[in-house]
């Protein structure tokens, strides 16, 4: 897989790099997977992530700083990452975990779909605008106070929000293991007081 870059690059210090987690066993069965649901990787998922970390350690500039969310399959990610990196730190930001889907959990996400396009809220879940504004502060952030390029390691979900953050007109659909550049110069503060 290659790094897709889904929007120009303005500025190098607003670019956040994007990985979506390995599999799940649940992933592979197609069942959704909310952040309220915290399941470790499978041996498909532990080998995306090594497949990823080969392309990672080629990248330039290099990754330095890897943050990730407190869910069992981003920091199994960012740890199997970080054995390939040399020099990386992991920073663990619990605001990155995805969308909490109670009781759609574990159920066919072809089933659940039409749920979310209609904007739905999971009986014992997160209101999609909670979620969304939660992944939003978190990225402005880590934008605010990181050094240049950091790689987010988090779900399809947080990737979705991300895409709409950085400006995409289409919803962003993102496979295990996708590797991703966001331009999210528009948030970025650097430099503010």
């Amino acid at each position: 897989m290659e790094t897709r870059q889904v929007n120009p690059v303005r500025d190098r210090r607003a670019v956040l790099r994007f990985l979506r987690h390995g599999a799940t066993v649940a992933n592979l069965l197609g069942l959704r997977c909310g952040g309220d649901l915290d399941l470790e990787l499978d041996e498909a998922g532990r080998e995306q992530a090594a497949e990823a970390a080969r392309r990672i350690a080629a990248l330039e500039p290099p990754v330095r700083l890897i943050v990730t969310s407190d869910l069992k399959r981003t920091r199994e990610t960012a740890q199997i990452i970080a054995r390939v990196l040399d020099d990386v730190t992991i920073v663990v930001e619990p605001d990155f975990a995805e969308r909490d889907l109670g009781e759609w959990n574990l159920r066919t996400i072809d089933g659940t779909q039409p749920w979310l396009e209609r904007g739905l809220t999971p009986p014992g879940g997160e209101p999609l605008a909670a979620f969304d504004d939660r992944i939003a502060r978190a990225t402005r952030r880590v934008l605010a106070c990181l050094p240049d390029w950091p790689l987010l390691i988090g779900s399809k979900g947080v990737g979705r929000v991300l895409g709409e953050l950085s400006g995409l007109p289409e919803r962003l659909d993102l496979d295990n293991a996708a590797l991703v550049d966001f331009d999210l110069g528009h948030l970025c503060t650097r430099g503010a007081s």
